[in-house]
């Protein structure tokens, strides 16, 4: 199976999301607004061969431009700076992240016709995210 580009994947629902954030550092404050957006998401493949990952919400846009297997700067929904890399792996994108002050930050994105598959890891805490195809 390969990467499913031009389909939006809308959440559904989340696992443990809030000690994910919170092992990031994130504040409550915004914990609490993350964990009440519904972002959907998208792959597309630029004409020149670059990826593109875009996740929009009310609270939030945002993307990121992207060749496979080299490493880019990133900074990620939270404000963070960090150097990150993508990998395909199949129908998944391994997406790491690497941060000064943090350990690194794993995101495996598993392509499906009808859902995409989010578990995120850091420090041995993981979070499973469910988006259901939209369009």
């Amino acid at each position: 199976m390969s990467l499913i580009f031009n389909k939006k994947y809308k959440l559904d629902r989340s696992e443990n999301f809030d000690e994910y954030m919170k092992a990031l550092g994130v504040g409550m404050v915004k914990r609490t607004l993350a964990n009440t957006v519904y972002p959907v998401v998208e792959l597309t493949k630029n004409d020149d061969g670059k990826f593109v990952l875009s996740s929009n919400s009310t609270m939030k846009n945002f993307s990121i431009v992207f060749n496979l297997d080299e490493e880019f700067d990133e900074e990620t929904l939270d404000g963070r700076q960090v150097k990150a890399i993508i990998r395909q792996d199949g129908n998944k994108l391994v997406h790491v992240q690497k941060h000064s002050k943090h350990s690194d930050t794993t995101i495996v994105r598993e392509f499906e016709p009808d859902q995409l598959k989010m578990i995120l890891t850091i420090d041995g805490i993981t979070c499973t995210r469910i988006y259901k195809a939209i369009e």
